[in-house]
């Protein structure tokens, strides 16, 4: 039920960090060389690709930073989330196909019965945003990974993932650049730097007392309306 918020800067190492714990670093180049990441017990770091397939999506989800891209393009927006449900959860393809609906409506698209046969080319950014999300929540994971959210959808998809998180006991990992963000969402708040932690707190002890200067230097980046005029 809580929201870790993983700030940096661009090329400082969260997206790699969320992208380790699903399990999705491409190798090669790549690899975890070291370190641990344990769920519910049990250790991530080396586990069988089978086992690991049986738990990405399901119990951890991740929503993708572009979702033109993370979409497959050939493939209605109804089956990339059917799929989803019938890997998981087991489900035949009609009864996937009326929840896939269900959660479209769920995640504020209107007429979901139609749209959940178009196409990802035939929808707006947020909504193709939305559609992503809809396909993290398909198995109601107990973790999700979200990184950088469409800015023109961001507050009503902040208020439908916190629904989510107060209905369901989902904790959050919320990847962004933006201290603002950080403020609206996260309880507690890891800063990176170079890819490493250098500091880390509740997020009113981050944004009121930082103490590192790279902290420091991120909070006064935050644009402030002047009051003086100046």
């Amino acid at each position: 039920g809580e929201t870790l918020g993983i700030v940096g800067e661009s090329g400082s190492g969260k997206s790699m960090a969320a992208l380790a714990v699903m399990g999705l670093i491409p190798s090669p180049p790549g690899s975890v060389s070291g370190g641990s990441i344990r769920f519910r017990g049990r250790e991530l770091v080396g586990m069988d690709e089978e086992e690991r397939r049986r738990i990405r999506g399901k119990d951890i989800a991740m929503i993708f930073q572009e979702p033109m891209t993370a979409l497959n393009p050939v493939f209605t927006v109804g089956d990339q989330i059917a799929e989803t449900l019938m890997l998981h959860e087991g489900l035949e393809r009609r009864a996937a196909w009326e929840k896939a609906a269900e959660l479209l409506a769920e995640v504020g698209i209107p007429e979901p019965a139609i749209r959940v046969r178009n196409y990802p080319f035939e929808l707006s950014g947020g909504m193709r945003q939305r559609v992503m999300i809809a396909i993290a929540l398909a198995c109601r994971p107990a973790v999700l990974i979200t990184t950088a959210l469409d800015v023109s959808v961001q507050a009503q998809i902040f208020r439908l993932l916190k629904d989510t998180q107060r209905h369901l006991g989902t904790a959050i990992l919320f990847i962004t650049h933006d201290m603002g963000s950080i403020a609206t969402m996260a309880d507690r708040v890891i800063v990176m730097y170079a890819g490493r932690c250098v500091e880390s707190g509740t997020a009113e002890d981050i944004l009121l007392d930082p103490r590192h200067p790279y902290t420091q230097g991120l909070i006064a980046c935050i644009p402030h309306l002047c009051r003086d005029g100046g």
